[in-house]
């Protein structure tokens, strides 16, 4: 018996829905209120669910592998190709469907609802963060203006502090009041972005996998946590290569009649993900003193920049060898990463 192939299109209230009735051949059109969504499934024999991965596809997927159905999950740049003139649900929905049949379509792995939840801590820590840079950015320039040069960094908001402070008598009060004011909204941010750091080695330290991942060079709490959530199943990508071209970390080709060039990297998939491995990359190199024998001649050879994100490169490599083969990591073994 064949598995019948629904497309849903998600929604907020109105979900979409396309298939073909496998015994009569009949294209099925539906339209769904969210309350009737789960109902309609419940009923349905064993099928195959493919969905855009956007905004609820993961809970969506949750639910309905819950009732015994498979789900596909895909990206939605290669449902594009797939929609017929203009952009509507129903041709979204047919468009789903359509990509769900190539044999050659690559899926998103689902998240479970811990891995959604630690990057949730991670998205509100990384706007915290912005906020933060935001107003003490701002801080510093209105406090240029009256003369006084902060400069940057851990220690520039207790200088701020102190500047302030020596301006309290030539600077109206109304000034004075407002940037104290905006100091205590700064040190607020602070302490909520370390409460959330506190949560995140407080879930690492329970989960085993990411202890591991922190033992590399360059991982450390954010990266190791949000590698864990952002992966999911490692089994997902076929090798590290894939999952370092899947963060962007690899080169652009372009080229024909059996020429290709090489261009910069992709900057594809994950930004965050990616971001924070460049940073730990860049932290490695810092420390010029422990860098390997290789690095060290891809240093005199190579810019700086591309070395980091060719160190950047071999860490997601690492890292998904050590999920995918449940391995600790041993120094040196990252130049056998698949």
């Amino acid at each position: 018996m064949k598995t019948t192939t629904f497309g849903l299109d998600l929604a907020k209230r109105v979900f979409q829905a396309h298939w073909v009735d496998m015994d009569t051949g009949e294209i099925n059109r539906r339209q769904f209120k969210r309350e009737q969504l789960v109902t309609f499934f419940a009923n349905q024999a064993p099928a195959l669910i493919a969905m855009e991965a956007c905004g609820s596809a993961h809970y969506w997927a949750r639910r309905f592998a819950s009732l015994g159905h498979q789900v596909r999950l895909i990206a939605p740049s290669f449902v594009r190709p797939f929609v017929k003139r203009s952009k509507t649900d129903v041709a979204d929905a047919q468009a789903i469907w359509e990509a769900a049949q190539r044999p050659d379509m690559r899926f998103v792995a689902v998240k479970s609802e811990a891995q959604q939840a630690v990057l949730t801590l991670h998205r509100v820590r990384q706007q915290l963060v912005k906020m933060r840079r935001m107003q003490i950015n701002q801080t510093h320039g209105l406090l240029y203006e009256f003369g006084a040069a902060v400069h940057r960094g851990p220690h520039s908001m207790d200088e701020a502090v102190r500047m302030l402070g020596e301006l309290a008598d030539t600077l109206p009060a109304v000034v004075i009041e407002t940037l104290h004011e905006q100091l205590q909204r700064i040190d607020v941010l602070t302490r909520d972005i370390r409460a959330i750091e506190r949560r995140l080695a407080a879930w690492q330290r329970q989960d085993e996998a990411a202890t591991r991942l922190a033992a590399i060079p360059g991982v450390g709490l954010l990266t190791a946590t949000a590698a864990i959530a952002t992966i999911g199943q490692a089994s997902t990508f076929r090798s590290g290569r894939e999952f370092a071209a899947f963060l962007g970390l690899v080169p652009r080709q372009s080229g024909t009649g059996g020429r290709v060039k090489l261009l910069g990297i992709s900057k594809r998939g994950d930004v965050y993900l990616r971001t924070l491995l460049i940073h730990g990359a860049r932290s490695v190199l810092a420390r010029s003193k422990q860098l390997s024998d290789a690095l060290q001649r891809m240093l005199v050879r190579r810019p700086f920049n591309v070395v980091v994100v060719a160190l950047a490169n071999k860490m997601a490599r690492t890292i998904w060898a050590l999920l995918a083969h449940a391995r600790a990591y041993q120094p040196g073994y990252a130049a056998h990463a698949a």
